[in-house]
């Protein structure tokens, strides 16, 4: 179906993650015009890799202040050659932030928007625990945590393209690469105090999770 998709590889910098990103963004920038806030305020992004969407999003609101976070410190550098290269004044320094562990979690931070993009294939679905929780300790009361990316639905794929995906990255022998079900991110945003508030479904087969608190 996609015959220019360049072999998986899911480092940060890799030319797949690129691929997949620019085909995605244009769609996710369009479901973020009607979420982010209208007012100033700050925006998190976890596991933010190369900082490609963050550098792509950032442009469309000034009145934003965008803060990148990653738990590989390694690509850090190439963030900020973005923001230098870019001059956009809205994006703040790279920060560590592992969701396994709190100790590296904001503190006395708010954060009106958090949002996510396509780490699950390629992680486990344990950190969703540490995101929910996470999310749960600095977002703001009205704020919300924006989860975008290929997902089962009590158990099942929705599509033959995403059962092939799948097949895709579990041939590379990583136990927890795969496509993870939505049940199990919900399971841990009740647990920490969060709820599914809307799933928009999105190009390429893929879903938009919005979480706020319950």
């Amino acid at each position: 179906m996609y015959e220019d998709r360049p072999p998986l590889d899911p480092h940060p910098l890799s030319p797949y993650v690129a691929w997949a990103g620019h085909r995605n963004r244009d769609p996710i920038l369009e479901v973020l015009h009607t979420l982010f806030p209208k007012e100033e305020a700050h925006v998190l992004e976890f596991a933010s890799g190369s900082g490609m969407h963050l550098h792509y999003f950032a442009p469309h609101f000034d009145h934003l202040r965008f803060h990148p976070s990653d738990m590989n410190e390694e690509v850090f550098p190439h963030i900020e050659k973005l923001t230098a290269e870019s001059g956009l004044g809205n994006v703040g320094k790279p920060r560590r932030l592992d969701l396994t562990q709190p100790q590296t979690w904001p503190e006395d931070e708010e954060f009106h928007a958090i949002y996510c993009i396509n780490i699950f294939q390629v992680a486990p679905v344990s950190i969703a625990d540490g995101m929910m929780q996470c999310a749960s300790k600095v977002l703001a009361e009205d704020g919300f945590l924006f989860i975008y990316g290929p997902f089962k639905v009590d158990g099942k794929f929705t599509t033959p393209s995403n059962e092939e995906f799948d097949r895709t990255l579990r041939s590379a022998g990583v136990p927890e690469w795969g496509l993870k079900d939505t049940a199990d991110l919900n399971r841990a945003a009740e647990k920490h105090g969060l709820k599914l508030d809307q799933a928009v479904d999105m190009p390429a087969n893929n879903f938009a999770l919005i979480y706020r608190r319950a």
